[in-house]
């Protein structure tokens, strides 16, 4: 009745996301054993390159220094997202673009939103935060004297993401005692109780173990093809199906931006990520909507090469997740679990997280795991529904009408009730705290004020005293000052990152262990 041997089908992100968890939150249970088994036949994703604040805890816990993971990742900074072309465009929104920074929209602490109201058609709603002019200014978050993990602007990470996955493993297997093992599987075979007894791999071995989580990504060997767990399909609310993923090389010492450029087109829209040596770009549509020859045209327009220079990697994007997420003695994870495009980061988000509830909640004690099990497959579900109605709220509330896929995303689109709800409640008053009751919403109400005002989202005014208004002045100047102070205390991210790494390099070469 006790769980001592746990396997981990698949590597990657999420497989090594898994294992660094759970070996942390199973540290005392010395007779627990851990194993990935990586397929050495069967590559990853690793287009997820970018990723939000909540990362840098979990590197924290697994005990990654933030030094090691800046030298080995082409890792560089994020601020934010700046979002282009979201809109239609016009005299209110001459550039037609917006951030959607880690920052806070309540400056002081003073939620200004019903003040900004007064003031939208003059005014961008991101002007409620410093960090928009820093951005723009190529600056790092972080200043040279930053202790890991630490900066006056809070920042998340781009990285390679394959490069990411083998620092994870490194972690898991140097610290944590996580074991490894190669083999391909194939198939899996049940026990009387309906749970999984074996797995087989292509070379017929069988590979006995307590529990399985399983990270085969869209394959979903177990949760999805043994089990046959439903398909939550939400390919009616996001309509892109499909993108077109490349490498571009950047010149060294060029510019490095602190941000995901998300820019939309006629079809979808595109991500630029910036690493340290060459940019990842990827370019999602609808193929109901645009060809792939049309989306090479526009990946190839975007990234300033000719079409018949580009290799692009082709990833089918089937959006929804798995009714359950625990079933018997399988978890899934990753793409195994479920998938949303990555317009917010949303893929390594929701895997963290859905690793970190896994492993606090399970205990190598079987008598409470379908207890557990119940709770986790509620809270993953809601996580999922919200976190589908963040990312298609990008889409319905712009006003751009200038293709059918606009129209279709724009003119009645079929939203949950949720938003649905919101969107409606939020024509009268502005979005507040208590509208989201629950911490499984990973985007809150500092995330929405910025998307919809960031994209000119009509709420009705409210008046405003003296007071309000003062206080309102007050804080933009305030705000004001403080981005002038911050962007001459602040170094360019290129130098940052330069910097950094050659000391980094020297102090390995003197044999001093980096911070």
């Amino acid at each position: 009745m006790r769980v001592k041997n746990i396997a981990i089908i698949g590597g990657g992100t999420a497989g090594w996301l898994a294992a660094n968890h759970l070996a942390v939150e199973l540290r005392a249970e010395q007779d627990v054993t851990i194993t990935v088994i990586e397929s050495p036949e069967i590559g990853i994703i690793g287009v997820g390159e970018g990723t939000v604040p909540h990362i840098r805890k979990s590197l924290q816990k697994f005990g990654i220094s933030e030094a090691e993971l800046l030298a080995t990742c082409d890792t560089t900074f994020k601020v934010g997202i700046k979002f282009v072309d979201w809109m239609a465009g016009g005299s209110t929104m001459a550039s037609n673009s917006y951030y959607h920074p880690f920052s806070s929209p309540y400056p002081a602490g003073i939620d200004v939103t019903s003040m900004y109201l007064k003031h939208a058609d003059t005014m961008e709603f991101s002007a409620v935060s410093e960090v928009p002019g820093l951005a723009d200014a190529m600056k790092a978050p972080k200043q040279i004297s930053s202790g890991p993990f630490e900066g006056p602007v809070n920042y998340a990470y781009h990285f390679n993401a394959v490069k990411f996955g083998q620092l994870l493993a490194k972690n898991a297997k140097e610290k944590l005692r996580v074991q490894h093992k190669l083999a391909t599987v194939v198939d899996a075979c049940l026990n009387d109780q309906g749970e999984v007894a074996y797995l087989v791999s292509k070379e017929g071995e069988h590979l006995h173990y307590d529990f399985y989580v399983d990270c085969t990504g869209f394959n979903s060997l177990l949760l999805g093809k043994l089990y046959r767990v439903p398909f939550v399909d939400k390919s009616n609310q996001i309509l892109t199906d499909s993108a077109l993923a490349v490498q571009v090389a950047t010149e060294h010492g060029s510019e490095i931006a602190p941000y995901t450029l998300a820019k939309a087109h006629q079809a979808g829209w595109l991500w630029d990520i910036p690493l340290t040596n060459r940019r990842g770009v990827g370019f999602v549509y609808s193929s109901a909507h645009m060809s792939e020859s049309q989306a090479l045209e526009g990946l190839a327009a975007h990234v300033g090469l000719p079409a018949d220079q580009l290799s692009p990697r082709k990833i089918p994007m089937k959006i929804g997740y798995r009714e359950k997420f625990w079933c018997k003695n399988v978890v899934a994870l990753g793409l195994a679990h479920g998938f949303v495009e990555p317009l917010e980061a949303t893929s390594i988000f929701v895997t963290d997280l859905a690793a970190e509830l896994f492993a606090r909640n399970f205990s190598p004690q079987k008598g409470g795991m379908s207890i557990a099990a119940d709770y986790c497959n509620k809270v993953l579900a809601y996580t999922w529904e919200r976190v589908m109605d963040f990312v298609q709220l990008h889409y319905c509330i712009s006003d751009r009408r200038d293709s059918e896929f606009w129209r279709l995303n724009t003119v009645e689109p079929k939203m949950s009730e949720v938003l649905s709800e919101r969107l409606a409640m939020w024509r009268f008053n502005a979005p507040k705290k208590s509208d989201f009751f629950s911490r499984f919403d990973l985007f809150d109400v500092e995330n929405f004020l910025f998307v919809l005002y960031g994209m000119k989202y009509k709420t009705l005014e409210r008046r405003m005293t003296e007071s309000e208004r003062q206080v309102f002045t007050r804080e933009l100047q305030n705000i004001r000052q403080l981005e002038v102070q911050m962007s001459a205390g602040l170094i360019g991210h290129r130098e940052w990152l330069d910097g950094f790494l050659a000391a980094y390099q020297g102090m390995k070469s003197s044999n001093v262990k980096p911070a």
